[in-house]
């Protein structure tokens, strides 16, 4: 893990140096974030581009984290030394002295990181009888991400080709599994590696997700709530708790080390918890995400310059240390620092295709209803149009060409996202609980500013973003909502959900205004707000509870699996072609090495069509006449019966005994018909 540590802050170190180019003023740790996230972008990117070429090694790893600490040449200059100076500076005076709102402050930042390792540290559990995990929903992720993993850095995977379906390019956005493989081909243990990446991973989401809030509300309390609703998101289904706590007899202790089932996903649940149902899940979207939110802070920068007035006409000096920085920016640059910063952040989200494509379509329907209302910003949004560009349009390029999955599978008319035969209302009303309330809540609260002249935060000395302004900028999120309950944007309508949550984490904002606005009137409102907040998070929060206690353990690869997997490793070429059952659990997976095909519930979410091979998997383990032939037709090397194979379709064993037995353990054994 201190491997895995150390390698982190290296590229975050890359990362923050970057920021100084396209962010001029911002706290230490907000730079620090900014800078894992970024620098993380870079190293998967450099790296991945390096393994195509000459394959995944540690020189081609070191060569990529070599290229992401080059942007540490910048503080060579005296400007850039100047301001990270002045950076550190500011966080040390905020550390002087204690007082109970430093005292909360660190508190929060605790808090958070604990949930955060607590709650990932369940998402792998290696133990002497096999593989676990402790997530609800992770049963057939994890092994997915396992298998993206071994087969780059056993399989040698590059150009990548989907290990699920073989001779398919591997279309899924796989960077932040490539980054896992990068620490495992140093010395990290896997889980090591996806555990310390999902925990900075996700803390850099928290502190993006508070300034972005703060940029839109100039309000630090509703900065503090949004990430809090955004990790503890649920709807009603603490009533459903209290009803079983009611009528189980059991204590309230006794009850929360026994929770029989989630509170925000499956049966009448669809809207599940964020941390359960997509950070531990899609791993994806926990390095999308944040990546996303340094775009829409951008975003949000270009639609609203030069509209924000200073307090009572006051102009704001420039003090001669900045000018010179300025200057000297001008200089370096030779064009326009904003236009430069927007292109540089540009440059960043278009690296998005490849880690979280859900994530730059948000940003596309973002940019795209905003440039409407902002004509006169053309140059900006060229600029960061072009950056974008000359990143995301190789990237699909190279995603799209050869790709096995069937588009014409991902867009067609589907109403209520998974409502299915329930009332729409009545759906969503149980999923989000008070979310829309408290939503509408914060709209009217920004209309009411606006009738009442637009009033400021007493303590900053910035004036509060136009209400005509953050209106304006939530149409988007709102459009993602509509189009997401419209049609289905997936093979599997479930999957809309990697859309709705940029609707959700745009609304975020808006509702912490309107909790923060309660909450910092009279004791009475406090209490309003306090329980608006409970209902918000309860149903999340006890969910996340039931994954960070350990009442969940689903075991995925018994010891067995995990012997063969080895076995496969050394006996076998690292390119070699196995035949398995359609299952997401298959040992073939722990090797890094080609499946036919695997799970059906991965492919068919693709929009790979997947009928025909899977047909033939079956056909060959039946034992039919086509046996031979398809096991030539498809050039398979290897044929691996275990009780994954016995469990789920029909082997004939005696069909396969004329073919040597490579390599065994327990009930797996591995066959060699090439």
């Amino acid at each position: 893990m201190i491997l895995t540590f150390l390698v982190i802050f290296l590229i975050t170190c890359g990362g923050t140096a970057l920021t100084y180019l396209y962010e001029k003023e911002d706290s230490v740790l907000t730079r620090l974030a900014t800078g894992c996230v970024v620098g993380s972008a870079i190293f998967a990117t450099a790296g991945f581009l390096l393994a195509c070429f000459f394959g995944l090694s540690v020189v081609t790893v070191l060569i990529a984290l070599l290229l992401t600490l080059s942007p540490l040449i910048l503080f060579r200059r005296k400007n850039f030394k100047h301001r990270w100076r002045l950076d550190w500076q500011k966080a040390r005076s905020r550390t002087h002295g204690i007082s109970p709102k430093k005292f909360w402050r660190v508190a929060y930042y605790v808090f958070v990181f604990l949930v955060l390792a607590f709650f990932f540290d369940r998402a792998m559990l290696d133990r002497p009888d096999g593989i676990f995990t402790g997530g609800s929903q992770n049963l057939g992720d994890l092994p997915f991400h396992l298998g993206a993993i071994f087969s780059f850095t056993e399989g040698n995977n590059f150009p990548p080709e989907n290990p699920s379906f073989a001779n398919a390019k591997f279309t899924y956005p796989f960077l932040a599994d490539f980054v896992t493989a990068c620490f495992v081909k140093l010395g990290a243990s896997v889980r090591d590696a996806m555990f310390t990446q999902n925990v900075f991973l996700g803390f850099s989401l928290v502190i993006l997700l508070e300034k972005f809030t703060f940029k839109l509300t100039n309000n630090k309390t509703a900065g503090k709530i949004a990430p809090l609703l955004l990790l503890f998101s649920g709807g009603l289904g603490f009533l459903w708790f209290f009803r079983h706590y009611g009528q189980s007899g059991q204590s309230l202790t006794e009850i929360l080390w026994n929770l029989p089932t989630d509170l925000t996903i499956g049966g009448e649940f669809r809207w599940g918890n964020s941390l359960v149902v997509l950070f531990l899940t899609q791993r994806s979207l926990l390095f999308g995400m944040p990546l996303a939110l340094i775009a829409l802070m951008k975003i949000w920068e270009i639609f609203s310059s030069g509209k924000v007035e200073k307090i009572e006409g006051e102009k704001v000096k420039t003090s001669k240390s900045e000018k010179a920085d300025e200057i000297s920016d001008r200089n370096f640059f030779t064009f326009s620092p904003f236009h430069f910063s927007t292109f540089l952040v540009g440059l960043l989200a278009g690296m998005l295709v490849l880690i979280h494509v859900h994530s730059l379509a948000a940003l596309f329907v973002v940019c795209a209803i905003l440039f409407f209302f902002r004509f006169d910003k053309w140059r900006e949004w060229i600029a960061f149009a072009v950056g974008v560009s000359l990143v995301a349009v190789p990237e699909l390029v190279w995603s799209l060409a050869g790709s096995a999955s069937n588009l014409s599978k991902f867009i067609e008319p589907h109403f209520g996202w998974d409502s299915k035969d329930e009332n729409f209302i009545v759906f969503w009303a149980k999923n989000i609980g008070l979310f829309a309330p408290v939503l509408i809540g914060g709209l009217i609260l920004l209309l009411m500013r606006k009738d009442r002249g637009n009033d400021s935060n007493p303590k900053s000395k910035i004036q509060n973003p136009k209400s005509d302004d953050l209106l304006i900028f939530y149409l988007p999120f709102a459009f993602l909502f509509l189009i997401s309950n419209t049609f289905k944007l997936a093979p599997w309508e479930w999957d809309n959900i990697k859309v709705l949550i940029y609707w959700f984490v745009g609304s975020l904002p808006f509702a912490a205004l309107f909790l923060a606005w309660l909450w910092e009137k009279n004791w009475g409102l406090k209490i309003v707000a306090a329980a608006c907040f409970i209902a918000l998070t309860l149903s999340g929060a006890l969910d996340v509870w039931r994954t960070m206690s350990g009442q969940i353990n689903y075991k995925i690869f018994d010891k067995d699996a995990v012997r063969i997997a080895e076995l496969i490793k050394i006996r076998t070429a690292p390119n070699a072609l196995f035949l398995n059952a359609p299952t997401y659990n298959s040992a073939v997976v722990l090797s890094g090495r080609r499946s036919l095909m695997r799970y059906s519930g991965h492919l068919s979410s693709y929009g790979i069509d997947y009928e025909s091979r899977e047909s033939e998997v079956k056909r060959i383990y039946e034992g039919t006449a086509l046996a031979e032939r398809l096991l030539q037709k498809n050039n398979i090397e290897y044929v691996i019966i275990s009780p994954e194979e016995k469990a789920n379709i029909t082997v004939r064993e005696e069909f396969f005994s004329k073919y040597p037995i490579i390599a065994e353990a327990g009930e797996y054994k591995v066959l060699k018909v090439k």
